[in-house]
């Protein structure tokens, strides 16, 4: 680490929840965006005792800022159709709900669709000035490698099968930017597509998928490691027939993403999922659309049409099929504590920590630990959300 220049840094005073658990009554000094201690405000090194005190409410709690691996959109805008201010209003909505790393979410599309948009990524993540909001961190294309019998909200024109070739060409046009790709793992070539994506060290998630429980369990043999969107768009679980979903709970080497609304998954489900996929396999995401923030009305997700009413987003054409979703990641984290029952530690793993280690960057965030990034959130007793700092800087916008 850089030597620490003691005069100019910030003290973060509060309830602060670590890895071991909370500290009641906590610190955090960040320095030129980094956490240079964390721990017993009583045994904070003097060398900080003259920093600055960034939290105005010293009782609240400090937990480590939200990381969301698969989310379309909000604030009107849809990755699809991103430019940098797009950008900017999609990164900027989700930091102010508590998100402070991204992945950019595809839709199944043509491959023109899906070069524009990481081109569009790619130059934003190397903008002059860097990203003032929520990181984008990467991309997810979800598809358009998935299963034509299970399209859930992707347009099933676009619907291919997995293509070396074009994983081949995006990662040496942009090299590490895509970070996780779902696909249908029964189609041809989704093993040999498996393999390569792991060899370079990106998330192969099933999903949308028609496989069958000895499929999913082969396809984890090859590398697959994470399922999107639980129990939606794959096979069910049956007692004689567990498919899909029955395979995820039963492996441990599949991380379980989960999108915890109450509408996507029943809360008994997601009880289930969160005992059976606990410590470090269990991840909390949005799957937010476009309309996310919004009113409702008529919107799209991608190229199809969405209606939202009451919140839930359901295609135009299909009302029986959810269209993603406008769920929050700090919502989904109360839902995880006060709804299911989680402690503060598990919601905040499924939340930050295990997305991160999805990433391969749980070495720099997902933690309140020495030496990350200050990425910091503050919460009231009801988990309101009252302060944001992204590498150690305060967003100034209205916190939701």
């Amino acid at each position: 680490m850089a030597e620490i220049n003691h005069t100019a840094g910030e003290l973060f005073y509060g309830k602060v929840l670590t890895p071991a658990g909370v500290i009641e009554k906590g610190v955090l000094a960040v320095s030129e965006g980094l956490i240079q201690y964390a721990g017993e405000a009583a045994w904070l090194p003097i060398a900080y005792a003259g920093w600055r005190t960034a939290t105005q409410e010293p009782e609240g709690l400090l937990i480590p800022g939200f990381v969301d691996v698969h989310v379309h959109g909000g604030a009107g805008h849809d990755f699809m159709y991103s430019d940098e201010a797009a950008l900017d209003t999609i990164t900027q909505f989700h930091a102010s709900h508590g998100t402070t790393s991204m992945l950019a979410t595809t839709m199944t599309a043509a491959k023109a669709e899906i070069d524009q948009v990481l081109s569009e990524v790619n130059a934003y993540r190397a903008r002059e000035g860097g990203m003032p909001y929520a990181r984008l961190v990467g991309v997810h294309l979800e598809g358009p490698f998935i299963s034509v019998r299970w399209p859930g909200a992707q347009n099933p024109e676009h619907i291919v099968p997995a293509n070396l070739t074009w994983l081949e060409e995006w990662e040496a046009r942009y090299p590490g930017m895509i970070r996780q790709v779902t696909l249908a793992p029964e189609r041809e070539v989704a093993l040999e597509a498996i393999q390569w994506l792991r060899q370079h060290g990106i998330t192969a998630a099933l999903g949308h998928t028609d496989a069958s429980f000895e499929q999913v369990i082969a396809a984890a043999d090859a590398g697959l490691n994470q399922a999107v969107h639980m129990f939606n768009a794959m096979t069910p679980l049956h007692h004689r027939k567990p498919g899909a979903a029955g395979a995820v709970l039963f492996d441990p080497r599949i991380r379980a993403e989960v999108i915890a609304d109450g509408i996507h998954v029943h809360p008994a489900a997601i009880s289930i999922i969160t005992r059976l996929k606990n410590n470090n396999n269990l991840l909390l995401i949005t799957d937010a659309m476009s309309a996310t923030g919004l009113r409702d009305g008529e919107y799209a997700i991608g190229d199809l049409p969405v209606i939202v009413k009451d919140g839930i987003a359901t295609l135009k054409e299909h009302p029986e099929a959810l269209a993603g979703s406008t769920l929050t990641m700090i919502r989904g984290f109360r839902y995880l504590v006060q709804e299911i029952g989680l402690s503060l530690l598990e919601a905040s793993l499924a939340a930050s920590y295990n997305p991160a280690l999805s990433l391969g960057m749980q070495r720099s965030i997902g933690s309140l630990e020495t030496g990350k990034r200050g990425d910091i959130l503050q919460l009231d007793n009801d988990l309101n959300l009252r302060g944001v700092w992204i590498g150690g800087r305060k967003l100034e916008d209205e916190i939701q």
